[in-house]
């Protein structure tokens, strides 16, 4: 039986190749989710990541379990990941001094996923907030408002695009791609 990684690390080797890398992933951006919270695959992860050429990486980002992530994070400094306790450090930090414009060091080379109803709070959100992340090599993308628990979901509806602030220019994580782009289009954005 392959595991969870085998099958990342296939997808991988075909995307590092080159062998459909062009037609794929045309100088746009790839999340890769790694599913466990084993440091050995942030390692190998960063073993076949630390071949591309840095400017190809730069199209890459990661996230996933606190453990494999700062093990990537420790062997690709520039790469942009995330885990919940980069996220979680991240935020707090900057609601805490956000304000002076200063951008924590968990902010950087970061990946973040908003919950709208977080956003609110990390000073000079969306725009501003965008544009300092943007300095240090980072992007956010808004999910679902957040209630405890687990993690936010996706937006996925007409409702929950409505909610996001007038000429935000952040990414936007969903699961239903196809709806949400319907709409975006619809609405001329």
């Amino acid at each position: 039986m392959r595991d969870k990684a085998g099958s990342c690390r296939a997808a991988f080797r075909e995307y590092r190749s080159g062998a459909n890398s062009s037609k794929a992933f045309p100088d746009q951006l790839l999340l890769i989710n790694i599913k466990s919270n084993d440091p050995a695959e942030g390692r190998r992860l960063a073993e076949d990541l630390g071949k591309l050429p840095k400017a190809r990486r730069g199209n890459l980002m990661a996230y996933g379990g606190d453990q494999p992530i700062a093990a990537l994070r420790q062997a690709l400094p520039d790469l942009r990941t995330m885990s919940r306790a980069t996220l979680r450090s991240c935020c707090l930090q900057y609601v805490a001094v956000g304000w002076t414009g200063y951008m924590p060091s968990p902010c950087q080379n970061s990946v973040l996923l908003v919950p709208m109803n977080v956003g609110p709070w990390m000073w000079g959100w969306p725009n501003r907030f965008q544009r300092r992340l943007s300095k240090v090599n980072s992007v956010f993308f808004v999910v679902a408002p957040y209630h405890g628990g687990g993690f936010s979901q996706g937006i996925d509806g007409e409702e929950a695009l409505r909610r996001l602030p007038e000429g935000f220019v952040g990414g936007i994580s969903t699961d239903q791609i196809d709806t949400v782009a319907g709409l975006l289009q619809r609405n001329g954005q």
